[in-house]
């Protein structure tokens, strides 16, 4: 288990102690029926760079502990592509409210809530989902009369997925799925969240369940087997590598 200190401390992983606790419920990011609790919540912190190409040093997200240093190597990957993320805040900045958060263009991990349109805990209510420049890469949903909706509305401007420009997700999809991130929602059919990478559901149930020792064992014999299956199949066409995350 980490070390338990309080949030404003700086260290690169830091869990959560009862005040920083208190303060995710007291702003209804975390709430009882949660299906992982501060004990098994982390916050990662580290560099990034914007998109004018200044550094930042305090980008932080919260993510389940069992995975905190591999998406701590995941960021500062980032940092060395100098990929562009607009800003790094934790959820309850906003208050929870993930569309402030998006409309904020911010880069962001927990967050307890159901998937979009209601029903099952989002992948985000394990720590195991991250949303990167919602702008640059919108949320599109079906809307009335045939017309799409875009989410955050400045996502508009970023439709056109074969232009390549920074901050898309598309530069990083393999460094988020070398982490365990392997379903990405450019991938979906609809709705479409180029913003989102997420664990498959089966096995982040299984790491909420687990304690974090034994969870954080199983996280990293699935990521070495998709980095292996990766390395095998690499310039194969037609294979997939992500049927080893599922349990």
């Amino acid at each position: 288990m980490l070390a338990t200190v309080a949030l404003q401390a700086t260290p690169a992983l830091a869990a959560l102690d009862q005040s920083a606790c208190d303060r995710l419920k007291a702003s209804r990011v975390l709430r009882d029926q949660a299906p992982v609790g501060c004990d098994r919540l982390a916050v990662v912190r580290f560099p990034y760079i914007d998109f004018s190409g200044a550094r930042h040093d305090d980008g932080e997200m919260m993510v389940l502990d069992a995975v905190a240093p591999e998406v701590s190597q995941l960021f500062h990957a980032l940092y060395r592509r100098r990929f562009p993320l607009a800003r790094v805040r934790l959820i309850d900045h906003y208050g929870g409210d993930d569309d402030a958060s998006m409309r904020d263009n911010n880069t962001s991990a927990f967050n307890q809530r159901a998937v979009t349109g209601g029903g099952p805990p989002s992948l985000h209510a394990y720590g195991l989902a991250i949303d990167i420049n919602p702008v640059q890469n919108p949320f599109l949903q079906p809307g009335d009369g045939g017309m799409v909706r875009v989410s955050p509305p400045a996502g508009t401007s970023y439709l056109n997925r074969r232009a390549g420009r920074p901050g898309m997700a598309e530069d990083v999809t393999g460094l988020f799925a070398a982490a365990g991130f392997t379903v990405w929602g450019g991938d979906w059919d609809t709705p479409l969240d180029y913003q989102h990478f997420q664990f498959s559901r089966e096995l982040a149930q299984r790491l909420a369940a687990l304690p974090e020792r034994e969870a954080r064992q199983l996280y990293l014999q699935k990521i070495k087997a998709y980095r292996g299956c990766v390395g095998e199949r690499r310039g194969k066409a037609g294979t997939t590598c992500a049927s080893v995350q599922t349990p």
